[in-house]
């Protein structure tokens, strides 16, 4: 259902993570062997520098433990991948990004378009709410053309319906690939315990998917690490000051 309840309730009832400064949204998209994760997708419109190493580091930890990245590439989603595109708001991640690879906390792999999104060039994409928001929901409405686009390819004469049925097996699996029944929802990282939003039209088989992603979530120690590791996730100059 809706996202800012949802937002809201798991802040202020299951409270988050001590020390993050927002909770983020961070669905896992098809892409090559593991998938792509984009942090964050909708929960923070506006956000600061500090909101997106704060996503880095949480993406990363996640693409470590659940999507079997040994050392996740994390990249900051902009629009090139020179260093100095972007706004203040990117120019001010990078830096901190670039700072927090230096010091071998993250793999930050710099700067990633929306077409490096599904071509492999970042395991963890970073971005603000606002941004993702818009990526994802694009990218929905591309799978959906493209599914029905094709579908109207092959059953447009009876030579095109043999060679569906000769691919059946293997659109199957492409298809399953991008269905979110079988993903279930989106986790939201940050928060003290696990917490997963599903789809407002999710089935019965979405909800299965979505507990056995939150099963997952809660065995997989990530709250833990993103504990652990706090100190290093907030702006030096506050960290000094306390």
């Amino acid at each position: 259902g809706s996202t800012g309840a949802l937002l809201t309730g798991a802040t202020l009832t299951v409270k988050r993570i001590r020390g993050i400064r927002r909770a983020a949204m961070a669905p896992v998209l098809p892409s090559g062997e593991h998938g792509v994760m984009l942090i964050d997708c909708g929960a923070n419109v506006e956000c600061t520098a500090e909101y997106l190493l704060q996503f880095a580091y949480m993406g990363s930890f996640y693409a470590k433990k659940l999507m079997g990245c040994e050392n996740p590439r994390v990249g900051l989603l902009n629009v090139g991948t020179e260093d100095t595109k972007g706004g203040e708001l990117q120019h001010q991640a990078f830096a901190l990004l670039k700072e927090a690879h230096e010091d071998g906390r993250i793999n930050f792999v710099g700067n990633v378009e929306g077409t490096g999104v599904f071509a492999g060039a970042a395991d963890v994409v970073v971005t603000d709410g606002f941004t993702g928001n818009v990526l994802l929901k694009s990218t929905e409405g591309v799978i959906k053309y493209m599914m029905k686009q094709l579908k109207g390819v092959f059953y447009k004469n009876t030579a095109n319906k043999l060679a569906a049925a000769v691919l059946k097996k293997d659109l199957g699996v492409m298809k399953k690939s991008m269905d979110v029944n079988e993903v279930g929802g989106t986790a939201m990282i940050g928060i003290s315990k696990p917490v997963i939003k599903a789809h407002g039209s999710s089935n019965a088989a979405c909800i299965f998917s979505a507990m056995r992603q939150a099963q997952s979530f809660a065995e997989s120690g990530i709250i833990s690490d993103i504990e652990a590791n706090i100190e290093y996730m907030r702006l030096r100059t506050e960290a000094k000051a306390e």
